[in-house]
């Protein structure tokens, strides 16, 4: 296998840390943006969270950043605004990006079969139907693509039993698990329905690591967090940033209690210890700047700070709508784009987003969005594992009302 070099950025590249908020050199209402914090601090005070961290950029000013709450409730840790988040399928979209990225450089196409580049994935049969144990299997009518997997239109279903908490214990390498993955038969012809895959964007991850000749974390650190001075992103936390990790809290009994060991990723504090799986579908740690800067490369049709990931013609592919009338996506009002969810009626609209607003959430209430009507950037970080909706809604509307200068 053909390996790309190494690119390595230096120092110069990194960020310098976030300059105070400016809500006026962001055409956004200071007083607005100031309800944020009481609001959030009283999902606190009500045991609904243990704290949250907020951000905000407009036109690439930062408008709004705060830390609210307790980063650890039972030590009386304060949130902090650099508190690391297991961030979960918010990582998707990295993996849409790396994709990208290789089709841009000719190492791939988004209408390639899959096993063009994974050739286990060759004879892969679909499920007819399911009746008194027995279950009729035929060849689809064509072969998964990339892009089926990357709009979650592939037919691939949960990992199969023996590997089906991988997402958990983290415990075999991504070839092990892809090649799993690639003798379960598809749960329906590819493009005829979305259901929402990890296993498919695990198989993006597999094809990013035998396209570019490096791993998975490997390619996402030197391609993507370098360039954008992302030094707080992680798919495998490093020993000195583990104090600043938030840990999970589950709800029992209207009490606040740390989520233990069956939780995606396993028990927080013991940081994946021995994990092999990188996790291309739930796996990053991060930070709300950090984060900021890939979503404002995005709003910047690829480029931020000087550092071009990206093509305009590949941002906008990836954030238009390819999912059609299919029912798809988590939200009101919303469709696949390619790993983005995208604002597409009016029913996503209730919370102030525009049409054409993409973002992605994860599994722990974590939410980041992209705004280009308003040119806005949006980050809420919990960890939680009850419904986040009522606090990132709140957020969301509260941001969106806060824009006041209209865009020249």
């Amino acid at each position: 296998m053909k390996r790309m070099p190494v690119l390595l950025f230096p120092a110069i590249f990194a960020l310098a840390a976030p300059p105070a908020p400016d809500p006026a050199r962001a055409g956004m209402d200071a007083a607005q943006l100031k309800r944020i914090g009481p609001v959030l601090q009283g999902f606190v005070e009500r045991g609904q969270i243990s704290g949250a961290v907020t951000l905000v950029m407009r036109r690439g000013a930062l408008a709004h950043f705060e830390a609210t709450g307790w980063q650890d409730v039972e030590a009386k840790t304060p949130m902090q605004k650099d508190t690391i988040f297991q961030i979960m399928s918010m990582t998707k979209p990295f993996t849409g990006v790396a994709i990208m990225m290789l089709a841009e450089e000719g190492r791939l196409r988004l209408n390639d079969r899959v096993e063009d580049h994974l050739p286990e994935f060759r004879g892969q049969m679909v499920i007819v139907s399911e009746e008194n144990g027995v279950r009729t299997l035929r060849r689809p009518s064509r072969p998964i693509t990339i892009r089926d997997l990357m709009t979650h239109t592939s037919g691939l279903g949960p990992a199969a039993p023996g590997i089906g908490d991988i997402m958990v214990r983290m415990d075999r390498t991504l070839a092990e698990a892809c090649l799993i993955y690639s003798q379960q038969p598809l749960l329906f012809e590819p493009g005829t329905r979305w259901m929402y895959s990890n296993t498919g964007i695990a198989v993006l991850g597999r094809i990013i690591e035998v396209r570019s000749g490096m791993s998975f974390e490997q390619f996402l650190e030197t391609r993507i967090f370098r360039p954008l001075g992302m030094t707080d992103t992680h798919v495998f936390l490093p020993v000195p940033k583990r104090a600043r990790l938030a840990p999970v809290y589950a709800v029992r009994d209207g009490k606040l209690v740390k989520a233990g060991a069956d939780i995606l990723g396993g028990e927080p504090l013991k940081f994946r210890e021995g994990a092999k799986y990188p996790g291309p579908e739930h796996s990053l740690y991060s930070t709300a700047w950090d984060l900021a800067q890939f979503y404002q490369m995005m709003l910047n049709h690829g480029e931020w700070n000087g550092r071009r990931l990206l093509a305009p013609s590949s941002v906008a592919a990836m954030t238009e709508v390819h999912t059609g009338n299919l029912t798809a996506g988590h939200n009101p009002g919303t469709g696949f784009g390619l790993t983005w969810e995208v604002t597409k009626d009016p029913a996503g609209t209730l919370t102030g987003q525009s049409i054409g607003t993409f973002g992605h959430g994860g599994a722990f209430g974590t939410y980041g969005w992209v705004d280009p009507q308003k040119q806005l950037v949006g980050v809420f970080l919990v960890q939680t594992t009850s419904p986040p909706q009522p606090m990132r809604d709140a957020f969301i509307t509260m941001a969106n009302a806060a824009v006041r200068e209209a865009l020249p």
